[in-house]
């Protein structure tokens, strides 16, 4: 009952300042994703810069960028990586099949900054990113609606047939091409069109569904510490990408179209 209803307002809980504001304050803005080029499930080209994620005890994420969609958001991401700001910081909010978020130097949903040292930037949304298992975004400060240092990843659910009717009967819209996207991996498609994806895990997305399953307590803060030991930026060596659902298995990419 407690994780249906959690997944239910998921939307204000992945706001940058959840902890002190109303559940309603964090609206998501409800669009139709009708883009035939979902470029989620791309591998990064050879030599591309891309991320890695130490996560202590657990192991490297990998993950690719969109720059051609979030110029912006993914040069504030890579500016703090090389600040090493995100070094030692916990995935401070655990949800199971939902997301794992972290990003906040006071590790407690209330703190972060953007790579500039100001107050956030607007938010770019694209309709070629979609909130599949591994898709990279902001958290977002309820009121403000910008972007700063906090982030989150999905892992998801299941989104069958019934599932998203259920959305459709919400007033969500999504193409047969997008509903078919997360009829294969799952995901949390209640999410789109309301935060700012600019990254995608490639590799490594076991270790993020390792994750969502720890221990939490009341405010869905790991009981036990789960630390990011270091993020860097390299270049992606070709050695291929592991796309996974919501369950773990893997799965073909759904490469963009066109």
């Amino acid at each position: 009952m407690r994780k249906q209803f959690l997944i239910k307002i998921a939307a204000a809980l992945l706001c940058g300042t959840a902890a002190a504001a109303p559940l309603s304050a964090c609206e998501h803005k409800k669009v139709a994703l009708d883009n035939e080029k979902i470029i989620n499930f791309t591998e990064p080209a050879q030599d591309e810069e891309i991320c890695v994620l130490t996560v202590k005890n657990y192991g490297d994420i990998k993950i690719r960028f969109f720059p051609e969609e979030t110029s912006k958001g993914v040069e504030n991401f890579k500016e703090l990586v090389k600040k090493g700001f995100y070094d030692e910081l916990i995935f401070h909010r655990v949800i199971n099949q939902f997301m794992i978020q972290g990003g906040d130097p006071k590790g407690n949903g209330t703190g972060g900054e953007d790579a500039w040292g100001g107050t956030g930037f607007a938010q770019t949304i694209s309709d070629k990113l979609v909130h599949v298992p591994g898709a990279l975004a902001y958290a977002i400060n309820p009121q403000e609606k910008l972007n700063k240092s906090q982030f989150y990843i999905v892992t998801g659910r299941l989104c069958d047939t019934t599932y998203m009717d259920s959305m459709a009967a919400k007033g969500y819209k999504f193409s047969p091409y997008v509903t078919s996207i997360y009829n294969q991996f799952g995901g949390a498609p209640h999410l789109d069109g309301g935060y700012e994806i600019f990254g995608q895990v490639f590799d490594g997305m076991d270790k993020v569904l390792e994750i969502q399953k720890v221990k939490v307590d009341q405010n869905d803060k790991p009981k036990t510490s789960v630390v990011i030991e270091k993020a860097e930026l390299v270049k992606y060596d070709g050695s291929g990408a592991h796309w996974l659902n919501y369950k773990g298995e893997e799965q073909a990419g759904i490469n963009a179209k066109g």
